[in-house]
C-alpha cells in the first residue's frame, strides 16, 4: 500500500512540473503532440549542451574577447563567466525537463507540456542561436578552436554519447510497449539499431595525436610566457618577467614599441588605456598612440594599479598584501631593462616589433633602433628569438647572432632557411607540426592556456608554447589522457611506420 502511495506522489510531483497540474489522469499512450514536443526538447537540450561545451573551450582564448570588448566599450568583465553560467543554466533546465518526460512516457502519463514550458523552450533556442551567431559574425576564428578540441575530446565525447543512448533506451522500449501504431514499432528498434551500431564504429573515425604509444610521446613542449606571467604580474612588467622566472618559463615573450624620442620599450595595446593610469594622468591624450609618448611621459604612469582593480585572470585572491605593494610600484619597462634581466637569468626573448604611425620621428628607423639597443647591452646574441620581418635581412647582417623566427609557414620554394616558426595554434595541422619537427624547424604555437590544448599539442610534436599559465603548464608530467591505438592493442594490423621526434631546443 505504501509503494502504490509513492509512486503515486512521484506520478504527481511528474505532473505538476511538467504539466503543472496535479489531476489525475489515467494512463494512456503519449499523443503525437506530446511526442514531437518530447523530441524537441531533446534536440533543444543538445543544442543547449552543445553551446556549453564551445563555451569551456572558449576559455582558452576569452582573454583576447575581453581585451576586444575593453578597446570598444570600455568596460573590463570576463565574458567566460557570463557565457558559461547562461549555457549552464539553460542546458540545466533543459536536462530536467527531458529526465521529467522521460519519466512521464515510462510511467504511462499524458504528455500535456505546460504553456510556460514551451515559452521557455523557446527562449532557449533564441539565447543559444543569438550566441552562435554573435560568435561566428564577430569571433568567427574560434570555431577554428572547437575544431581542435574535438580532437582532444572525441574518446570522451564518444563515451558520454554511449551513456546518452543507453539511458534513451528505456523510456523508448516503455513507448515502444504501449504504443498500437505498427509503424512506430517498426520504426523506432531500426532507429535506434542504427544509432546504436553508428557509435559501435564511430571510434575507427576518432583521429587524435594523443591516441598513441606513451614511448612514442615527443619530449614535453618548452614553457614561453606570453608577456610574462600575466595571470599573477601585470603583464610586460619586471615583475611579470620575475613571476614567469620562478614558474618554470624559458623564454619571456612580449611586444615592443619606440616612444617619441627614440627609447624601445614594452606595450602591447596600441593605446595606454587598458594597462596604464593614462587618462589620469593625460587625460586629454589618454587615445593617444602609445608611441606618441616620451620616455619621461611614459615613466610617470603607472603600470600596476590596473591590475588589482580589474583582476583580469580571477587571480587576485591569491596576491598577498607585500605583492600588492610591489605591483602597485610597477611601471612601463624599456626593452633594455628587460634585455639586461633576460641576460642575468639566461632566458631567452622572443618579441614582436610595432612600427611607430606615420609622422613618428622614428618611422623609418625603428628597427635599427631596437637592434642597437639589444646590442648595446652585449647579452648573447643566441638569447635573442628575432620575430619582426621588417629589415630581416639588415638585422640577419647587424646581429648574425640572432635567432630567427618566423611568425608564417613554410610555402613551396620558400627561399629563406627556416629554423623556427611562431604560429597560433589553429594555424597549423598536426601533419604539418610533425613533419616540421621531422626537417628540424622548432614549432611554437600561441597562445595555448589550458591543460586539454596543452596535451593536444604535446602530443603532436609542438617545440614549445606560448601561454598565460606558465604555474599551470609547467607541472604536467605528462598530457592527461594517452590512448593506445586499436593496431596497438591487437584489433587492427600493426603498421612498420611510426614518427620519431628530433629534440629541439631554442
Amino acid at each position: 500500500m505504501s509503494r502504490c502511495s509513492c509512486c503515486s506522489s512521484c506520478t504527481n510531483c511528474l505532473r505538476c512540473f511538467y504539466s503543472c497540474s496535479c489531476k489525475r489522469d489515467k494512463k494512456e499512450i503519449p499523443s503525437t503532440c506530446g511526442c514531437v514536443w518530447i523530441i524537441l526538447i531533446l534536440i533543444v537540450f543538445l543544442f543547449t549542451l552543445i553551446w556549453l561545451y564551445v563555451t569551456f573551450i572558449l576559455k582558452n582564448d576569452i582573454h583576447n574577447f575581453n581585451e576586444e570588448i575593453f578597446r570598444i566599450i570600455g568596460i573590463w568583465q570576463d565574458w567566460s563567466v557570463v557565457l558559461i553560467t547562461v549555457a549552464a543554466v539553460l542546458t540545466s533546465y533543459c536536462l530536467i525537463l527531458l529526465f521529467f518526460s522521460m519519466c512521464m512516457v515510462v510511467s504511462s502519463q499524458p504528455l500535456n507540456l505546460h504553456w510556460l514550458h514551451k515559452v521557455l523552450i523557446c527562449i532557449c533556442i533564441i539565447l543559444v542561436s543569438l550566441g552562435i551567431i554573435g560568435l561566428d559574425l564577430k569571433w568567427k576564428i574560434e570555431w577554428k578552436t572547437v575544431a581542435v578540441s574535438l580532437q582532444a575530446t572525441s574518446p570522451f565525447l564518444h563515451i558520454g554519447a554511449v551513456i546518452g543512448v543507453s539511458a534513451l533506451a528505456w523510456p523508448l522500449a516503455a513507448y515502444f510497449w504501449e504504443t498500437k501504431n505498427k509503424a512506430l514499432k517498426c520504426l523506432l528498434p531500426f532507429t535506434y539499431i542504427i544509432l546504436v551500431c553508428a557509435l559501435f564504429v564511430s571510434p575507427l573515425f576518432i583521429s587524435s595525436p594523443c591516441i598513441m604509444k606513451a614511448s612514442k610521446l615527443p619530449p614535453k613542449p618548452q614553457i614561453i610566457g606570453h608577456r610574462g606571467a600575466p595571470m599573477f604580474a601585470p603583464e610586460n612588467t619586471m615583475l611579470s618577467l620575475e613571476k614567469m622566472v620562478k614558474s618554470g618559463g624559458k623564454v619571456f615573450e612580449t611586444d615592443v614599441m619606440v616612444s617619441w624620442d627614440g627609447i624601445p620599450f614594452l606595450m602591447h595595446d596600441e593605446t595606454l588605456l587598458r594597462t596604464t593610469n593614462v587618462k589620469q594622468v593625460f587625460p586629454y591624450r589618454s587615445r593617444h598612440n602609445s608611441s606618441d609618448f616620451t620616455w619621461s611621459e611614459l615613466q610617470r604612469l603607472n603600470a600596476g594599479e590596473w591590475f588589482l582593480q580589474r583582476n583580469p585572470f580571477g587571480t587576485g585572491g591569491s596576491v598577498t598584501d607585500a605583492e600588492r605593494r610591489e605591483v602597485m610600484q610597477q611601471r612601463i619597462p624599456s626593452l633594455e631593462e628587460v634585455v639586461m634581466a633576460c641576460k642575468e637569468n639566461n632566458i631567452s626573448i622572443l618579441f614582436d616589433l610595432r612600427q611607430p604611425q606615420s609622422g613618428h620621428p622614428y618611422n623609418e628607423s625603428f628597427v635599427n633602433v631596437t637592434v642597437n639597443t639589444i646590442l648595446n647591452t652585449s647579452i648573447p646574441q643566441d638569447l635573442i628569438l628575432w620575430l619582426p620581418d621588417d629589415e630581416r635581412e639588415e638585422v640577419i647582417e647587424m646581429a648574425p647572432g640572432f635567432k630567427q623566427i618566423y611568425g608564417r609557414r613554410r610555402e613551396q620554394n620558400d627561399t629563406d632557411s627556416l629554423d623556427a616558426v611562431n604560429l597560433s595554434y589553429i594555424n597549423i595541422s598536426v601533419s604539418e607540426i610533425r613533419s616540421y619537427r621531422q626537417d628540424n624547424i622548432s614549432v611554437n604555437l600561441f597562445v595555448v592556456n589550458k591543460p586539454w590544448l596543452f596535451s593536444h599539442v604535446w602530443c603532436a610534436g609542438a617545440t614549445s608554447v606560448t601561454t598565460n599559465a606558465c604555474h599551470l603548464l609547467k607541472d604536467l608530467k605528462q598530457p592527461i589522457w594517452l590512448m593506445l591505438p586499436l593496431m596497438s592493442s591487437g584489433l587492427l594490423p600493426s603498421c612498420t611506420n611510426s614518427v620519431e621526434f628530433p629534440a629541439l631546443d631554442y
